[in-house]
């Protein structure tokens, strides 16, 4: 009897048709694409939720640097990909994060909201003030003009005083533009390029200056709405490129202990550490107030299982281990951090 054959979907290589996989590539022969089938391999794919996670997750965090030292000896099927334990504790812990993160951005907005709308209330004090200073000032000067005390030369120095007294800008004002205008200027409907001249921005404005200008004509607009969240959403890519930075840092000190993906294995495993003990306590949050002193001790232990970890992955004394790991954390949380927050701060402005 003749076997049939087939093509494969995937590789269109020929193969028998009562073969359950392709040969070639793999791929299942009869594999009809329906719902449960579509969301199953995008969890197995990227998220790779199966055994190997919960073989993995009690190594992480009772036996630090194990699977690190597993993983570069070649042992790569027998715990979860370093990458992968990354990717799913971040996704894990920025989705409990959310929640947080949505209750601090709307308190955010109502500060940003009434501290508007508390300028705006102190700028119509100041314009009325202004005007009745003008019209004290008219007052007193009066009698000394009918009394012809006040020759023209004087007067016309007045009028330069009660102008002044009438279109000084208002004062606490972050920007240097009068905040009342701008409103007005945009209840007009006049144009965006007529709101960013008058904010300062010159014809000849460079392409960041302008985007400058219009993210600040933008936060006026929105009294500040948005801005944390902006930031929060920088948070996740922001520590996909920091996570580079601290596995440099640790070949910098380690340098004869392997080369740079070794590194980066070291680092994945670390910062999928933080995430889960950082999840935990947003977990913890969600049902009672956790104390201060729990929570310090808690990130006290992230310093205590880097140390060690460091230990056992390089192999190398307790005491060259505390040196080393001090050093690394000074230099990332004391120059990297700050340096990145700034560059996150200021991106977050430019892109919300």
């Amino acid at each position: 009897m003749e076997n049939k054959k087939t093509n494969c979907k995937n590789c269109e290589q020929e193969f028998q048709e009562e073969f359950n996989f392709c040969p070639n590539c793999g791929q299942k022969s009869k594999d009809t694409l329906t719902m449960g089938v579509l969301f199953y391999n995008t969890i197995s794919n990227y998220f790779s939720v199966d055994a190997r996670f919960l073989k993995s997750f009690f190594p992480l965090l009772f036996r630090p640097g194990y699977m690190a030292k597993k993983f570069v000896s070649g042992k790569r099927l027998l715990y979860l990909h370093p990458a992968q334990f990354y990717l799913f504790t971040s996704i894990v812990f920025f989705f409990l994060f959310s929640f947080q993160s949505r209750e601090l951005n709307q308190e955010l907005d109502k500060v940003l909201k009434k501290t508007f709308e508390k300028e705006s209330l102190l700028k119509l004090d100041s314009t009325s003030k202004k005007v009745l200073d003008s019209i004290n000032l008219t007052k007193l000067t009066q009698p000394l003009k009918d009394s012809k005390l006040i020759t023209l030369s004087n007067e016309n120095e007045l009028k330069k005083i009660d102008s002044i007294i009438k279109e000084s800008p208002e004062s606490g004002n972050i920007f240097n533009f009068n905040k009342g205008k701008l409103d007005s200027l945009v209840a007009s409907g006049a144009t965006v390029n007529e709101q960013l001249k008058y904010l300062g921005m010159e014809g000849d404005s460079s392409y960041f200056q302008r985007r400058f200008y219009t993210q600040m004509l933008k936060f006026h607009k929105n009294r500040g709405g948005g801005i944390l969240q902006a930031f929060f959403d920088s948070i996740p890519i922001s520590l996909f490129i920091l996570l580079p930075i601290f596995a440099f840092i640790l070949k910098i000190f380690f340098w004869r202990r392997g080369s740079f993906p070794h590194h980066l294995v070291f680092s994945f495993y670390y910062f999928s550490f933080l995430f889960v003990m950082l999840g935990i306590i947003l977990l913890a949050n969600f049902f009672w107030e956790v104390p201060d002193i729990i929570e310090a001790l808690i990130i006290l232990s992230t310093y205590i299982y880097l140390l060690i970890a460091v230990k056992k992955f390089y192999l190398q004394s307790y005491f060259l281990s505390f040196i080393k790991t001090g050093m690394v954390l000074f230099i990332y949380m004391i120059i990297v951090l700050p340096i990145a927050t700034g560059i996150m701060i200021l991106s977050s402005f430019l892109l919300y």
